[in-house]
């Protein structure tokens, strides 16, 4: 127990300094607002990826339409702060409103669509991306300040780097915590071996709808952080050939790894947006085939994804002294 306590202590103490770290550099201007910017939206989708990772990387439930629900907390918050104000309880009230909204809409899917396996489910979950990008496209219908298909305009611009970093490592705790109690290792369970889990009696439909539920959750409060961060929302940005770039990210940071998932969604961004930068408005046009390239390799050269099923511990890098003063690796 000492041991576990020292290492929480050391794990809250390097994300504070971590945080300070890039408050500094902001606020300093050692980092110019633009990449300010991308390191905001890199942790916003590294945010939405860890709930694709519990859902797909955890619990093998193959899911396409990630990008619905990021869009559905995206379209919830970004309609709340609109009619009642931009203070911080409303904003706070907003990304609640917004991971609810998309947990409840998860749910409701789930209860028929998740009795699906493999492809079938991956093709029922694409289905309702394309029910949500057109239910978007024609909101206007149901509130002028929805927008439609020309677009939410007029949404408060207060997601800060507090809020995208703090949500962020919140959500890697709440997935950590899952992934390493017992429902967690259900969830793998299921993803190893469905029929088998069912013989122990392990109510797979019951983890499958946690997994669920909570990785879409994920994906709301990321969509709320989103509508705030540009203030703009269109349901192109919510189609769902949105759930590929997430679901690429997952599948680069190894299946049943959050670390990998972590490391992958933040380069991802950040390697985009280098090659934006490079390669100029050209990028755009051939960002597909450049991706597919990407997957293509790497299913070649390392099919387990960069990280395979290996997590960050600190009793990796913290070294013992043993009796006898020989340094010894903590298991």
């Amino acid at each position: 127990m000492a041991t576990v306590r020292r290492n929480s202590i050391i794990s809250a103490g390097l994300i504070v300094a971590l945080f300070i770290v890039l408050y500094v550099m902001r606020q300093q201007g050692l980092m110019s607002a633009y990449w300010a910017m991308i390191l905001d939206l890199a942790l916003i989708t590294t945010t939405s990826a860890i709930g694709l990772s519990l859902i797909y990387g955890f619990t093998g439930q193959f899911s396409l339409g990630h990008a619905a629900f990021y869009g559905i907390g995206a379209y919830v918050a970004a309609f709340i702060t609109k009619s009642y104000g931009a203070t911080t309880l409303n904003f706070t009230l907003a990304l609640l409103a917004g991971a609810l909204a998309a947990a409840v809409v998860a749910f409701l899917v789930g209860l028929p669509i998740l009795r699906l396996r493999s492809d079938y489910l991956g093709i029922a979950t694409l289905g309702f991306g394309v029910i949500v990008k057109v239910f978007f496209d024609n909101s206007d219908k149901l509130s002028k300040l929805l927008g439609g298909s020309m677009g939410m305009t007029g949404i408060p611009r207060i997601t800060t780097f507090p809020w995208v970093f703090w949500s962020a490592v919140l959500v890697i705790l709440v997935a950590r915590n899952l992934v390493n109690s017992s429902h967690g290792r259900a969830c793998i369970t299921v993803r190893e071996d469905e029929i088998a889990a069912d013989i122990m009696g392990i109510d797979t439909t019951r983890f499958k709808m946690l997994a669920f539920t909570l990785g879409c959750a994920m994906a709301g409060l990321a969509g709320g952080l989103y509508a705030h961060l540009y203030a703009f929302l269109h349901p192109k940005s919510f189609e769902f050939l949105k759930s590929f770039d997430v679901l690429l990210i997952v599948v680069l940071g190894g299946l049943g790894s959050l670390t990998g998932t972590v490391v992958a969604g933040m380069g991802v961004v950040f390697l985009q947006e280098a090659l934006r930068d490079v390669l100029g408005q050209e990028f755009l046009e051939w960002r597909g085939v450049v991706y597919a390239l990407l997957l293509i390799v790497l299913m070649i050269l390392r099919p387990q994804g960069l990280m395979g099923g290996w997590e960050f511990s600190l009793d990796r890098l913290l070294l013992r002294r043993g009796k006898g003063g020989k340094a010894r690796g903590a298991a």
